[in-house]
């Protein structure tokens, strides 16, 4: 099976550098070990893989012995994530294995405390800064809702919808990319970051012993900040499709007809996933030529025809298009 493609927008490399730029020490070195080129770092419309994210992310906690990447007063020294979790293995329930997760972090961090919430019908965990009139990097709060969010999934065997995302910020610029990593109704301009689910889920068993959060452990940083493909989605049925057709790249109709449904219910569904036939093609056509390009010697006329353009020239203008640089800064980034 072809492995999806996955990219990040540079917002999120911006946000994830920015703890060390605030403490006014250089990430150059950081981004050209992580193979990402440094002056793309400015680039609005550019983008890494998944790879490269996850290898910035690595990069970061090693160099600066810290799982929190220089935005707290007080370092998260590498292994304290492993420590809060283990707290919670053996819990009998998630609510349980909550209330373990929140005491253990207190232990370790002077900055925030972890909240276990309810509202209702929906339960969830805030982020409580002590000094409330400090400002927080907004990636401080990304990064931290995805984390524990991913965590108590992680716990109770894989799956956790999320009910909703609240945060403590103004709406950013890069919200538009925020539906792939928060996949539920967002609010901005909350009192606190939370995350929300269905609190009939605080009674699920805590699924997880020790040899599974070792081999958790392994990829942790994987497992915590690269977005996950909602496999349910058509949406997601359309971009596996046209992946494993390449270089056919077949129309919507084609398309319509491989997924067993009519042309208008295709693009009825996908247009209630917020998506349309063809950002889809151009976002996994994208994405698979940032792989290629950071992960091979493939020439450009051949990355063309396989991405189903006409020659080299057309594809080096889509390219532009959709990420504001030249092909040839991504072959630079690359190993």
């Amino acid at each position: 099976m072809l492995r999806p493609p996955v990219t990040i927008p540079m917002a999120f490399v911006q946000g994830m550098v920015s703890g060390v730029q605030a403490r006014h020490q250089p990430c150059d070195a950081f981004l050209a070990g992580a193979g990402i080129a440094p002056e793309l770092l400015h680039q609005v419309g550019a983008r890494v893989t998944a790879d490269q994210y996850v290898a910035l992310f690595r990069l970061l906690m090693e160099g600066l012995d810290d799982e929190c990447l220089g935005f707290l007063s007080r370092p998260l020294r590498r292994g304290s994530l492993a420590l809060v979790i283990r707290s919670a293995i053996g819990a009998a329930t998630l609510e349980v294995a909550m209330r373990r997760i929140a005491r253990s972090f207190r232990l370790l961090q002077d900055d925030l405390l972890l909240v276990p919430v309810h509202d209702g019908a929906l339960a969830g965990l805030a982020l409580h800064f002590t000094e409330a009139s400090v400002a927080r990097p907004t990636f401080l709060h990304e990064l931290l809702l995805r984390i524990f969010w991913r965590l108590l999934a992680w716990l109770v065997g894989g799956q956790l919808p999320a009910a909703g995302f609240d945060f403590a910020f103004e709406r950013p610029l890069h919200a538009a990319s925020y539906g792939k990593v928060f996949p539920a109704p967002l609010q901005f301009e909350c009192r606190h970051s939370a995350f929300w689910f269905d609190a009939a889920q605080l009674q699920s068993p805590v699924r997880r012993d020790e040899a599974a959060l070792r081999a958790f452990l392994a990829d942790a940083q994987t497992q915590v900040i690269v977005p996950r493909r909602g496999d349910d989605l058509v949406s997601a049925r359309v971009r596996d499709h046209l992946q494993h057709t390449q270089p056919a790249w077949p129309e919507l109709a084609a398309t319509a007809d491989a997924l067993h449904m009519s042309t208008s219910t295709l693009q009825r569904r996908l247009a209630n996933e917020g998506v349309s036939f063809q950002s889809l093609k151009d976002e996994l056509r994208r994405d698979m030529a940032i792989v290629r390009l950071n992960t091979s010697t493939v020439p450009l006329a051949t990355l063309a025809y396989e991405l189903g353009f006409a020659d080299s020239a057309a594809f080096q203008r889509a390219f532009k298009g959709w990420t504001g640089s030249a092909p040839g800064a991504y072959r630079r980034g690359g190993p």
